[in-house]
């Protein structure tokens, strides 16, 4: 008997993952013998869900909610025995591992997505005992995210990540740091350092274009100075998606990442606070198998 498992987050999307639900059980019923749906009540659900899901050998899991569902999946996997095919309904504000993958942002349509039965193997990040499959970032402008409200997310979008980073900017607080990465060492002072593993950060597709979801690599960017003028000229290289090119910014691409500084500093993992400075990060490559569109 084959078995599914829809995890949904009944606050995402304004509330939508209640609309949406009736659509997704009557296709997966159509392609798998048991459908069984999880509800998150509080943080953390959707990874025991995750986890009971590998123990049972499911044969696949389907996130329905924003990326903070699919990060707390993407934990209850890990480094799981049996890992189940992952599907992702977004119904988030930013969607990022979504958009990474090509997958619509209209749930309708990424329920099709899933009937067609594509798959294609991503890596994922981990640090410390923590698994992540997007991003992790370092800084003030990291840090003004945990600011934003979930009112803010629903009325603003991804425009609320902007207006907390640019106050944080007007900040301007460098920061020792210490980066080993697999060409070597980069010391200095940095304000900012992004590393992804995918090409949509907070809603930008084009920061690291050239990046894969199944590339080994973490791509990362070390902002040395946020003076005005850089500022100005880094916005429309950022949408071009050539930030790599400035003075001002270092690049490195790396399957791992320590970090280190002398200033009390916690990382941004997928949005979230994570863990204090130092930390180690390493890209586990083709970890999952997820549902995509058949041209990805």
């Amino acid at each position: 008997m084959t078995k599914v498992m829809i995890i949904i987050n009944p606050s995402s999307g304004k509330e939508k993952a209640a609309k949406i639900l009736p659509n997704a059980k009557k296709a997966l019923g159509g392609m798998y013998d048991q459908v069984i749906v999880r509800e998150t009540e509080g943080e953390g659900d959707a990874t025991e869900f995750a986890k009971e899901a590998c123990t049972e050998r499911f044969d696949a899991v389907i996130s329905m909610g924003g990326d903070g569902t699919v990060n707390e999946v993407v934990n209850g996997l890990g480094e799981q025995e049996h890992r189940p095919i992952f599907g992702i309904i977004p119904l988030g504000t930013v969607n990022d591992f979504a958009r990474s993958l090509g997958i619509p942002l209209k749930p309708i349509e990424a329920i099709e997505i899933i009937k067609d039965r594509q798959t294609k193997e991503s890596d994922i990040g981990k640090i410390n005992d923590h698994y992540f499959m997007n991003v992790l970032a370092v800084g003030s402008i990291a840090e003004a995210t945990y600011n934003v409200s979930v009112d803010q997310k629903t009325r603003l979008g991804s425009m609320a990540y902007i207006i907390e980073g640019a106050k944080a900017i007007i900040k301007k607080n460098p920061f020792p740091l210490t980066v080993e990465h697999d060409q070597g060492r980069w010391l200095g002072e940095a304000h900012l350092l992004i590393a992804t593993m995918t090409n949509s950060v907070g809603g930008f597709e084009q920061l690291a274009p050239e990046a894969k979801v199944n590339d080994g690599k973490l791509h990362t960017f070390i902002i040395k100075d946020l003076s005005l003028p850089l500022i100005v000229k880094i916005i429309p290289s950022l949408m071009r998606g050539e930030i790599k090119g400035h003075d001002e910014v270092e690049y490195i691409q790396t399957s791992k990442l320590h970090l280190s500084t002398s200033e009390e500093l916690a990382v941004n993992i997928d949005g979230d606070e994570g863990f204090l400075l130092p930390l180690q990060a390493n890209v586990l490559h083709k970890h999952l198998r997820l549902f995509v569109p058949g041209s990805k």
